[in-house]
Order: structure tokens, then sequence, then C-alpha cells
């Protein structure tokens, strides 16, 4: 991954921002703008030494003091970028699905964006965390059609990415076509086998032969032919074979547009991207909604949040 803001931050000493962290929180009141400026400048990796080095130093839990020295939607965001990447995911998923009422949105962008090697990892992680299976606990929280599509991602199978076989490619579209704007009723199991399991450059084709045959966009017959939680994931997943970078700008701009701001997303998304693609995601940014994520994030957002999430932003794309 080389399209992350993010980057190893050299040159690191562990020992001395442990060191400039608990003097900053230390005493009476906190210095925020120490902590954010070392935690979005540091990666991942480097976040879990300074960490460590806390303990050793002050026998003290870093994040516990975190979230006892700040606040609201900072204080998520702080807490967010110390967890390891795919125990970020877990525990995403995790609460997702935990208590009242599921949280498909979730489930959606995770299950429809990372990649298979990502899914497997998750999946282990979520064992060893939370002594459960995954698959299981999203089996026993969804249902029908979106339940089945959810399922097949968490399996992970994708084809790899060899070769495309043109006649395959006529077929599956043949098949979408005929499952979906040709029946009266749509043939769910259909779209959920050929978007689940072919491989991202075959799935390219068969979109392309898909409009050729129907005249339509694929993702339109979903828009037609399917609704709600179903509709909803087949067309994250749609978008995220065509591509991520431009899946999650969109994300982001609807995180932020309108009245109001969903910050779960928001945070969500700006951590979990800011090593691997974030870069690509600013550059689909401004190339479809005429404005720079920087712009909008500055515009959406106040405080130290707000200059937490532009250090991680990376810059602006005028």
């Amino acid at each position: 991954y080389t399209r992350g803001t993010v980057t190893a931050f050299s040159p690191f000493d562990a020992r001395a921002d442990a060191e400039a962290l608990r003097k900053a929180m230390k005493g009476m009141g906190t210095d925020e703008e120490t902590v954010l400026k070392i935690l979005t400048s540091r990666n991942n990796a480097q976040r879990q030494e300074i960490a460590s080095a806390f303990k050793t130093l002050f026998g003290r839990d870093l994040v516990d003091d975190l979230k006892k020295e700040l606040t609201g939607k900072f204080e998520t965001l702080m807490v967010s970028l110390m967890r390891p990447a795919y125990i970020f995911d877990a525990h995403a998923l995790k609460h997702a699905i935990k208590g009242a009422g599921t949280n498909e949105k979730v489930l959606t962008e995770i299950l429809a964006s990372r990649t298979p090697a990502e899914m497997h990892q998750i999946k282990q992680v979520y064992l060893q965390e939370y002594e459960a299976n995954l698959e299981d606990k999203i089996t026993g929280e969804t249902s029908g059609h979106f339940q089945r599509m959810l399922v097949v991602l968490l399996q992970a199978n994708r084809d790899p990415d060899v070769g495309v076989d043109e006649a395959l490619v006529e077929q599956d579209a043949q098949v979408l076509f005929r499952a979906g704007e040709l029946k009266w009723g749509t043939d769910e199991e259909k779209f959920i086998t050929i978007l689940g399991t072919r491989s991202i450059s075959h799935l390219r084709r068969v979109f392309d032969k898909y409009m050729t045959i129907s005249g339509f966009q694929i993702e339109e017959t979903i828009d037609r032919e399917t609704s709600g939680d179903l509709e909803k994931l087949l067309l994250a997943v749609v978008k995220c074979i065509r591509s991520v970078p431009a899946y999650f700008a969109e994300t982001l701009y609807y995180s932020m547009k309108g009245a109001g701001t969903d910050d779960d997303t928001l945070i969500r998304v700006m951590v979990s991207r800011s090593e691997i693609d974030l870069l690509d995601i600013r550059q689909e940014f401004r190339k479809n909604f005429a404005k720079s994520l920087y712009q909008m994030i500055q515009k959406d957002t106040s405080g130290d949040y707000r200059k937490a999430l532009l250090l991680l932003c990376g810059g602006d794309d005028e």
C-alpha cells in the first residue's frame, strides 16, 4: 500500500513520543494539539510502539488515558487511530451486530470493500479478540438475500485476477440480464453468485458487456429490481469492483453532504483508508464532486476534531 496519506514517520522515537503524550495529558487541562499532531503523523505500527513505550515508562494504558482526557468525536477519532488495522475492522463489525438492531451500513461498507486477504485476517482477528465466529454472528443478525450476499463476501473466495475469458464474460452478462431485466421478479441468487465470486477484472468486463446487451448500467438494474439492504449491498459491491477509491470518495461525500454529519462513517473511512488509498480517494473526490475532500472537511467539522481530520487528509486538491 503506497497510496496512503499517513506513512512511517522518520526519525521515529517511541519513548520521546510517549513522554510528549504523557506531558500533554498530565495535570490540569490537556494539550490536544500535541496529541493530535503526534497520532496523525505516525503510522499504525508506530502508534503501537508508542503505546508500549507509554506502558513501560509510566505503567499506564495510553488508550485509557486518551479516553479519560479527551471527549466527543475528537476522542473517538484518536482512540480509533490507536487500534491496529484488523482489530479496527473487527471492532467496527462487532459493534455493528451487537445489541438491539444491526448497523447494516457498517456491514455493507466493510464487507463490500475489503480484499479477500483482508477479509481472512479480519475473521481470524475476530475469533481471537471476541472468541466468536464472525460468520455465525452475522447470520444470527441478518436474513434473506442480504444475509446470503454477506456470507458469500465473508467466504472471501473471489476468483484471482488471471486473464479474462470472453466467452464466460458474455455468459455471465446474459445470465444477469435474464435474472434481472428479463425476469418477472428478480433471480437474486444469480446476482449474488456472480457478483460475489468472479474476479474483479472479469466483472469489469461483464459490466461493459451488460451495458451493451441491455442498454442499462448494472447499477440501474440493481436499483430498479432490488430494494432495501440487499440493494445497498449489491450497489456497494458493484462500486467497489469498479473502483474502491471512488466508492469511498462517494461514501465520504454523503457522510458530510446536507444537514448534519455522519461522523461515525467519516471517522471510520478516514482512519481505515489513511494508510491504504486515501490519496486515490482524494483524487476521485475532486474529480466527482467539484470540490476537494479537504475543503469539505474544513466546512463540515470544527475544533481539534477538524484539525486532526485535515492532517489525516494530508492536503488540499485545489
